[in-house]
């Protein structure tokens, strides 16, 4: 019962930062918010990203106006620590539009069912991904095969950190 409550007091804290930041980048068509995250530890994660990526100077901006609104408002009663900042090269995709963003670069999936594809992503389109995989079988050359890979079957996906 305490952490339903909890969770509930988490949940409408989040909501009123994605209302904060929406406000504060509603006339930046360039930028757009990826996700809020109350942890327990009182740390308030915000992460937004850019067509082009983000500048800390909008980071810092964002920061800004949402810690004078939660503060205004004293709407958390708890200590906490505000982070804002984009998502990291590691961290999972979790909108459409961070797809179309990294078209050209080389992306790992894990898919529903456990499989896991590497490529490069060749095209956003409604409904699925196109990339285009290296397929090895035993004793033969690597061939290139283009896939489709529906939104629906993937799990998780990410940039490929590439040190070549």
């Amino acid at each position: 019962m305490v952490n339903s409550f909890i969770r509930l007091v988490e949940f409408a804290i989040e909501n009123k930062v994605r209302t904060l930041v929406e406000e504060k980048i509603a006339d930046r068509e360039d930028l757009f918010l990826v996700g809020v995250k109350m942890h327990p530890n009182g740390k308030l994660e915000v992460l937004v990203d850019g067509d082009n990526g983000i500048s800390i100077q909008d980071c810092a901006a964002i920061s800004r106006h949402v810690g004078f609104h939660l503060e205004e408002e004293d709407a958390i009663s708890h200590a906490y620590r505000l982070e804002v900042s984009s998502p990291g090269i590691d961290t999972p995709f979790a909108l459409d539009r961070q797809y179309r963003k990294n078209v050209g670069r080389m992306i790992q999936l894990k898919l529903q069912d456990g499989a896991e594809k590497e490529g490069k992503l060749l095209e956003v389109a409604d409904g699925y991904i196109i990339i285009m995989e290296k397929i090895k079988e035993k004793g033969k050359k690597a061939v290139e095969h283009q896939s489709n890979v529906p939104f629906g079957s993937i799990k998780t996906a990410k940039v490929l950190i590439s040190f070549k």
